[in-house]
């Protein structure tokens, strides 16, 4: 029986949430990387990183090709950045209206 559509959203969103995973992302976006400026970036075990590129890589959302001995990661789809733009675009807009909220909390305390 295959999965309804919103049952497999939900699990690759799921996908994104971890944070090292989302700074892989992040970091990717300005082109291939090798596994070694990822963990100088962002600084965790080797192995922490493996399981979490060893994620990403499950999900389709990064390539790995061997340079070599090296390991490059590469974002599998310009789609991938395209959400991490939209993700911020949203996060954003939420910010700005709690921080309206905020100011208006702030405004009824002094009167």
């Amino acid at each position: 029986m295959p999965v309804p559509l919103y049952q497999a959203k939900a699990e690759f969103f799921r996908t994104l949430g971890h944070p090292v995973r989302i700074r892989v992302l992040e970091l990717l976006q300005d082109g291939p990387m090798h596994v070694r400026d990822l963990l100088a970036a962002i600084d965790i075990e080797a192995s922490s990183l493996s399981q979490q590129l060893a994620v990403l890589r499950r999900a389709g959302l990064v390539v790995a090709t061997r340079e070599g001995v090296t390991v490059v990661y590469t974002l599998s789809t310009p789609d991938v950045a395209d959400l991490l733009s939209a993700s911020r675009r949203i996060l954003s807009a939420m910010l700005v209206g709690q921080g309206e909220l905020l100011a208006e909390l702030r405004a009824e305390t002094v009167r």
